[in-house]
């Protein structure tokens, strides 16, 4: 239908317009120079965050039997294969058998194709830590270690006692920001809302909404001439010389978005033919695809994502619910790596994921407490795959693994190891490394080699 120009509809859809546009930060702020780039050697690393704590003991679950054994003792009516679910055996190179969830089924054959990984008891840590130390205080713990919150930030920030005010992603894109030449388009990009994630010191990042392509709702109407004088007079207001600095700022972002429109709703590549899943995971993951499809048009060659899912803070019910959702993190993983096969660009897209810590191995109930360490999967054509990467523990409650008396783990494998292998095949070199992850230097493998 069609709305009066100062009809209350209309003035909301200007409304919702500018914040949306405002909030890309000038997001489409590319100009002749970036065109001038080159999409080769194009890298880009996607993080998928679980909210929630997933529960990583029946995520990934060791089948040799002395191990199995312990672990289904321990683990009671939530062990697996139960009524619901089943597990799907992989092997490493070594003939060691492990169980993925079924919900990771949509995945389960890039293992045999070595392009999904296993890395296993990864987690927070400012120093390594063995379970004396953690029980006498005599080495310092991260902060608040089993508060969501808390642990969000720190998963995001690389920081266990603060936040520091950026994310580890946006500070490995800092330190490659010159590989972008004069690319002005975001490095860092959420799918998610605002992530500290993407926060770096240098790149500009964005917060886009899957499946919104920026065109203003206020801007459709009949007959197209209607349109096309609203999009005019629009463009003439933005192009208007205010005179006052911050108006013109302003205006600068809201024409970068009009801008971007056009690449986001597919003027600036192909249609992709991969169908995504209808979730939310599966939204995300279609968007970031569309984005990289951009890389020629954008001119840029180093870029970050974060994506998320939530609902993993199962307390009760867990065994099916755990499936499910882990069912739509494998469904959408699997439609993005194919994706990026169709795109050419499989070898130089990496998935991981993170989460805010794991759950205790003995459930309380039919589900689990906040835990600390957990195993996290890396995905793409670059992962030397087929492989559990880092120390998988052996399940115990009270052992060297166990940080008390429950079965929260101890992390074997830092989070600043998990990243900076991600970073180091990213092309972020030693000096910056050790910048983007200060506490780095204090573990001594600092790259855990599943990256090619």
């Amino acid at each position: 239908m069609h709305q009066d120009h100062h009809s209350p509809a209309l003035a909301r859809s200007r409304r919702a317009f500018l914040q949306q546009a405002s909030a890309l930060l000038g997001a489409a702020a590319f100009g002749a120079g970036a065109q001038a780039q080159t999409a080769s050697g194009y890298k880009a690393l996607v993080c998928i965050f679980l909210a929630g704590g997933n529960d990583g003991h029946n995520t990934v679950v060791p089948l040799s039997t002395a191990a199995y054994n312990a672990y289904r003792s321990l683990r009671g009516g939530l062990a697996l294969p139960d009524a619901n679910t089943q597990l799907t055996q992989v092997l490493t190179p070594a003939g060691v058998p492990y169980g993925l969830n079924s919900g990771l089924n949509a995945i389960a054959p890039l293992w045999g194709q070595g392009k999904l990984a296993v890395v296993a008891n990864v987690g927070m840590l400012s120093r390594p830590i063995t379970r004396a130390q953690y029980l006498d205080g005599s080495v310092r713990a991260p902060s608040n270690l089993f508060s969501h919150s808390d642990q969000i930030q720190a998963m995001q920030t690389g920081n266990a006692n603060g936040s520091g005010g950026t994310g580890w992603g946006g500070r490995t894109v800092d330190a490659v920001q010159s590989m972008n030449g004069t690319s002005r388009f975001p490095s860092a990009i959420s799918m998610a809302g605002n992530a500290l994630f993407c926060a770096g010191s240098v790149v500009q990042s964005a917060s886009l909404i899957p499946g919104f392509d920026l065109t203003p709702d206020g801007m459709t109407s009949w007959p197209d001439s209607a349109t096309a004088a609203r999009k005019a007079a629009l463009n003439q207001i933005l192009a208007l010389d205010s005179g006052l600095t911050l108006i013109q700022a302003a205006n600068k972002v809201r024409q970068d978005a009009v801008s971007l429109n056009g690449l986001l709703a597919g003027t600036g590549g192909g249609t992709l033919a991969t169908a995504f899943p209808g979730t939310d995971l599966g939204r995300q993951l279609q968007q970031v695809a569309k984005i990289i499809q951009l890389r020629a048009s954008t001119g840029i060659t180093r870029q970050v994502f974060f994506c998320s899912i939530g609902g993993f803070d199962l307390h009760s019910a867990q065994s099916w619910a755990q499936w499910d959702l882990l069912r739509q993190v494998g469904e959408a993983m699997s439609a993005f790596y194919n994706a990026t096969v169709e795109l050419g660009v499989a070898s130089g897209v990496t998935t991981f994921t993170e989460s805010d810590f794991g759950r205790t191995l003995q459930p309380s109930g039919s589900g689990t407490d906040h835990g600390w360490g957990s195993h996290h999967l890396v995905m793409g054509g670059a992962v030397r795959g087929g492989d559990v990467y880092g120390s998988f523990p052996f399940p115990a409650l009270g052992g060297p693994d166990d940080c008390g008396s429950r079965g929260a783990l101890i992390p074997s494998t830092s989070l600043d190891q998990y990243g900076a292998t991600l970073a180091k095949w990213f092309g972020v070199g030693p000096a910056a490394l050790a910048q983007v992850f200060p506490n780095l230097g204090y573990f001594p493998t600092p790259d855990l080699g599943f990256m090619g």
